[in-house]
This record gives structure tokens, C-alpha cells and sequence, in this order.
């Protein structure tokens, strides 16, 4: 196919790699240089969305956060203005459920389907092409595009109409948060009571309380390697979505508000950057103690 890919940061260079692997021709933008690499691939470079709306049948993109799509989409040199009838667009990035059925309105007017389709697993996922991947849609989008979409990750799973994806990966961000919200205490439990937190990560690998962010962000907060892989900030906006849709809803949800402001704790301490399994700094802060030290004496 002829793909457009927008937004080629650590999730979009190493997912536009992979379609270019797969044998598709890529036409890319994104807001600084497109990298090098894409290019010596066999990529094209394009001066601005509407280029790449109109050389492209299925337009992709993945970028920060809702404004960011709706001006990639209906800016000037949007999307929007290079579209014919017959085109995809795909939005990968995480965004609000209920501009996103805006959106698919808009771009159906047009004459082109719209598919919602974010994604989980973070950079190491995006590299693995092992991303799990939440469409809405209609199913003959779906269709066209699973192609593209089995190239990037797995599962691929279409949830439903438009927005529907979008409501998958708010429900994903939650339990993430609240994962590594659990993570983060069990191991500082365990380190400030005096035992070794990597011994007791691995004991309870095998039990109940196991999880792919047990294995993977455990093992961060015990290295101290916080090197973004998701970024706080992105994972706040995400608990944002989440906590604004359970006001429309009239629903309350006290632990995803709890989350936020630990994540709110680390920003205010210079970590909106860092990985967002770095909420452990803020557990340690009100603890007193930081994975791995000696714990007090007496202890």
C-alpha cells in the first residue's frame, strides 16, 4: 500500500520501520526532521499532512495529544485538505473518545473512513513490533487496514465503532496506573522492611500478584533505570481522559484520581519526563526510603 505515516517520535519511527519492511511505500512528516534512517529505508519525505494525505491511500498518525491530531487533521496543510474519496485515516496516537467521534464524523464527510486505533506496550513494543492494538471503526476499514496493523503489534483486536478504541486504551491507562501504583508499594514495602527487593520481585513472579509491569517496570524501579519508555506526562494526560469521561458519566474513580496526583508529585519534583514507572519516587518520597537502600536500624 501507500501509507502516510505523521509523527515520528520514539513510538512512530520504530512503527513506520516496520510498515516500510513489510514492503509498503511511506510518505512521512513530523514536526522536526524526518529521520535518516526511514529515509535510507525508502521512505519519502513530504513538506507538509496534506502532501501526505494526498499521495497515500491509508494516512496514520501518532502524535502527543488531541489538539495535536485535530490540528494535524483540520489545520492548514491538514490532512483534511489533501483527501479524496476512498482514503483511510488511522489515528494511533491517545486521544479523547468523544473528539474522536467528532473527527470520524468530519473525515467521513469527506468521503473517507476513519479508524481509532491506540496502542499499548510503549517503546519496547513499538521496537518488537509487538504493540497491542484497540480499533474502532467500521469493519470494512478494519479489514483493509489489518494488514498494516499485524506488521506493528499483537493482538489486533477491533472493539467496535468509532471512539471504541479510544475507550479500550483510557480502560488500559487505568490499569496500568493502578499496576505500577501496586508494584511501586510491594517493593518498597518489601526493601524498607528488609528484605531484597529483586529476590522478592522474583518469589512472587510465580504467584497471583505476577504482571507483565511486575516483570518489566519492577525491574526498573529496582535498577533505578527511568529512561523514558512512557513518559508521566503522556500517561497524566491519558489518566486526564479517563477522569473527565467518569465526571460525564457521573462515576467516580477514587484510585485512577490517586494515581494522577502521584504522578502529579513526580512533575512537581522535575520528573513529568521520566518513565512513568518512576511513580515509585513519589511513594518513596512519603516513605522515606528508596528502593534498595539499607533500611533504619531495627528494621
Amino acid at each position: 500500500m501507500n501509507v502516510g505515516f505523521i509523527g515520528l517520535g520514539i513510538m512512530g519511527t520504530p512503527m513506520a520501520g516496520h510498515l516500510i519492511a513489510g514492503g509498503h511505500s511511506l510518505f512521512l512528516k513530523t514536526r522536526r526532521q524526518v529521520p535518516q534512517a526511514l529515509i535510507s529505508a525508502g521512505g519519502t519525505a513530504c513538506a507538509c499532512a496534506a502532501e501526505v494525505a494526498e499521495r497515500a491511500d491509508v494516512i496514520i498518525l501518532m502524535v502527543p495529544d488531541t489538539p495535536d491530531v485535530e490540528a494535524v487533521l483540520f489545520g492548514p496543510d491538514g490532512v483534511a485538505e489533501g483527501l479524496k474519496p476512498g482514503k483511510v485515516v488511522v489515528d494511533m496516537s491517545s486521544i479523547s473518545p468523544i473528539a474522536t467521534r467528532n473527527f470520524a464524523a468530519r473525515i467521513a464527510e469527506k468521503g473517507c473512513d476513519y479508524l481509532d486505533a491506540p496502542v499499548s506496550g510503549g517503546e519496547v513494543g513499538a521496537k518488537n513490533a509487538a504493540l497491542s492494538i484497540m480499533v474502532g471503526g467500521k469493519a470494512e476499514a478494519f479489514e483493509r487496514v489489518k494488514p498494516l496493523f499485524d506488521l506493528m503489534g499483537k493482538p489486533v483486536t477491533h472493539v467496535g465503532e468509532a471512539g471504541a478504541g479510544q475507550v479500550a486504551k483510557v480502560a488500559n491507562q487505568i490499569i496500568v496506573a493502578l499496576t505500577i501504583e501496586a508494584v511501586a508499594e510491594g517493593l518498597l514495602f518489601a526493601s524498607k522492611a528488609g528484605a531484597d527487593p529483586a529476590k522478592v520481585r522474583q518469589a512472587i513472579t510465580g504467584g497471583l500478584a505476577t504482571s507483565r509491569i511486575l516483570e518489566l517496570h519492577g525491574d526498573r524501579m529496582i535498577k533505578r533505570s527511568f529512561d523514558p519508555g512512557f513518559r508521566i506526562r503522556l500517561h497524566q494526560k491519558d489518566l486526564n481522559l479517563a477522569l473527565e469521561g467518569a465526571r460525564s458519566l457521573g462515576m467516580a474513580l477514587p484510585a485512577t484520581a490517586l494515581a494522577q496526583q502521584l504522578f502529579s508529585a513526580c512533575v512537581a519534583n522535575g520528573g513529568a519526563d521520566a518513565d512513568h514507572s518512576a511513580m515509585v519516587r513519589a511513594l518513596e518520597l512519603m516513605g522515606g526510603h528508596e528502593i534498595g537502600e539499607t533500611p533504619p536500624t531495627g528494621r
